[in-house]
């Protein structure tokens, strides 16, 4: 393999990692691998630190595909809690308020998710590394700032009910580029008049990249030592 000439590498990000970890443990690897101090390397699309599944990483000239494979179609499955709300609308927050999911059933939920499938308007979390006069959001709002964020159109192709386990509820999503999974929940459960905020979050496919293809980044070190 020639990673200055560029390579593309598929990894399933672990919990509790953040993007920058991945790429920073593969540059790293290489880097020692063909002993150079310095490699290009970049990922296409980021994954919260909460998130598991499917990240594309870039190597040398590689690098100008990134924002090719940004464009592509992905596949999450998302576990809902319904009912309670954080300011992030994750696991990253406490939870800051409750609400009731009695009249919640699961006709109405597969009746609800139908109405997110197409082009749909989608305001992104006050907690995201969109640009908000030149700072990232999320600098803000853990700033205790407030953060207005205009809504982006975004398409979602497939969803599908996969559990019924009140008070979670967990989907399949294929949708476009600039989907955030955070913000679906949050939408989800104003549309079921409760409340609700995602608890695990794995990204099943990049493109024709399905998970199951991907490398764990802590094999990473024993799978470059034997390459040719």
């Amino acid at each position: 393999m020639d990673f200055k000439e560029g390579e593309i590498l598929c990894f399933d990000k672990p919990l509790g990692w953040t993007s920058f970890k991945v790429v920073g443990h593969a540059r790293y690897h290489i880097c020692r691998h063909i002993g150079e101090k310095k490699l290009k390397v970049g990922h296409a699309g980021t994954l919260d630190p909460l998130a598991t599944g499917v990240m594309i990483v870039c190597t040398g000239k590689a690098t100008k595909r990134i924002e090719e494979f940004q464009g592509h179609t992905k596949e999450y499955v998302a576990t809902i809690r319904l009912g309670a709300t954080t300011p992030s609308f994750d696991l990253e927050h406490e939870i800051d308020a409750t609400y009731s999911t009695e009249h919640i059933t699961r006709s109405m939920v597969e009746e609800t998710l139908k109405q997110f499938v197409g082009s749909i308007e989608q305001v992104p979390p006050a907690f995201s590394a969109c640009m908000v006069n030149g700072k990232r959001a999320y600098d803000l709002a853990r700033k205790g700032q407030e953060v207005e964020l205009k809504a982006k159109t975004l398409v979602i192709d497939e969803i599908e009910l996969l559990e019924y386990a009140m008070p979670d509820i967990k989907v399949r999503v294929v949708c476009s580029k600039g989907t955030y999974i955070r913000a679906l929940a949050r939408d989800i459960g104003q549309a079921l008049q409760s409340g609700a905020h995602l608890v695990a979050l794995r990204r099943t496919r990049v493109g024709d990249v399905r998970v199951e293809e991907c490398l764990n980044p802590l094999d990473f070190k024993d799978w470059i030592a034997n390459l040719e």
